[in-house]
C-alpha cells in the first residue's frame, strides 16, 4: 500500500539484514522514504526493492562500511546535510561470544570502531541538524548485556553499555529541542550477528530465549509510541527498570566527596 503522506527520510544503518531490514520495512509503513546503509549493495537493493513495492515510498541505499572510518565520514556528511533526514537508527553493530581471553583483538578493534564509534559519529552529526530544525528521532540498538556484563564477551557488552550510558546523556541533553532519543535492549533475536559470533542462535540457545526480529521491532516501536526511552521488549514489567533506574539515581549524592567513606578507616586530615 502506498502511502503519500510523509514524516520525512530515516537513514538506517545495517539495513541489509536483520533488524535493520525489519526496521526500513516498519518505517517505510509508518510514512518515512528511507536511506539504507550497509557494506553490501546487493542486499541493500534487494531489501530497498521489496519495500519500495510494498509501500510506495522513495528508497536510497548507500554502500559504506562502517568499521572505515572514511565511509563513517560519508554517511555523517549526508546526516548533516541532508534537510530531509528527521530520523536515524543506529542499528549496525558486530557481536562477541567468546571468552575475552581467547578473542581476536583485531576483531575487538573492528567491534569497537563499528558498535561505539561509528554510532557515535553519525549521532553526532545528525543531532545538531534535528535540534536546529527542532524535528528528529534518534533510535540507538544497543543490547540487554548492556545490564548483564557476566554474560557474552566483556567487550561487547562494554560496547552496549556505552550505546546505553551515550543514549541516557545524549537524551537528557537534548531535553526540550524536539529531538526524541531511544535506546532499545534487546536480548537474543534471531538475527545472522548471532552467527557472525560463532553462535547458532536455533540450537546454541534457550528457543525460550529467541525473539524475532519482527517481534523485536514491532515491540520496540510501540515502546517508542508509548513515550519510553529506554525499550526492553522482553521485559514484562517496565517497573522493574524503572526500579533498577531509581536505585542507579540514588547513588548519585555520594558518588563524590571530600572524605573517603567510613568503612576504609582513613582519618580525616586535620
Amino acid at each position: 500500500m502506498s502511502t503519500h503522506s510523509s514524516k520525512g527520510t530515516a537513514l538506517i544503518t545495517g539495513a541489509s539484514t536483520g533488524i535493520g531490514a525489519v526496521y526500513a520495512d516498519r518505517l517505510a509503513k509508518r510514512g518515512y522514504d528511507l536511506v539504507l546503509v550497509a557494506r553490501s549493495l546487493d542486499k541493500l537493493n534487494e531489501v530497498g526493492r521489496q519495500i519500495q513495492s510494498a509501500s510506495g515510498r522513495k528508497i536510497e541505499t548507500l554502500q559504506a562500511d562502517l568499521t572505515i572510518p572514511a565511509d563513517v565520514q560519508r554517511v555523517a556528511d549526508r546526516l548533516a546535510t541532508d534537510t530531509a533526514i528527521t530520523a536515524l537508527v543506529n542499528n549496525a553493530g558486530i557481536a562477541a561470544a567468546s571468552k575475552l581471553l581467547e578473542s581476536d583483538p583485531n576483531y575487538l578493534d573492528q567491534m569497537i570502531q563499528l558498535n561505539v564509534t561509528a554510532l557515535t559519529r553519525l549521532t553526532l552529526a545528525a543531532a545538531p541538524a534535528f535540534v536546529a530544525r527542532a524535528n528528529g528521532l534518534i533510535i540507538n540498538i544497543g543490547s540487554v548485556v548492556a545490564l548483564a556484563p557476566e554474560l557474552l564477551n566483556g567487550t561487547y557488552s562494554g560496547t552496549k553499555a556505552y550505546v546505553q550510558n551515550f543514549s541516557t546523556s545524549l537524551k537528557n541533553e537534548l531535553a526540550g529541542k524536539g529531538v526524541t532519543v531511544q535506546v532499545v535492549l534487546p536480548g537474543a533475536t534471531a538475527t545472522p550477528l548471532w552467527e557472525k559470533s560463532g553462535v547458532n542462535v536455533h540450537t546454541d540457545l534457550p528457543p525460550e530465549w529467541v525473539m524475532s526480529t519482527e517481534d523485536m521491532v514491532d515491540a520496540s516501536l510501540a515502546g517508542l509510541d508509548q513515550g519510553e526511552f529506554a525499550t526492553i521488549p522482553a521485559l514484562p514489567n517496565s517497573a522493574d527498570f524503572e526500579a533498577y533506574e531509581k536505585a542507579r539515581l540514588a547513588l548519585a549524592p555520594n558518588l563524590s566527596r571530600k572524605n573517603p567513606a567510613d568503612r576504609y578507616g582513613i582519618g580525616v586530615a586535620q
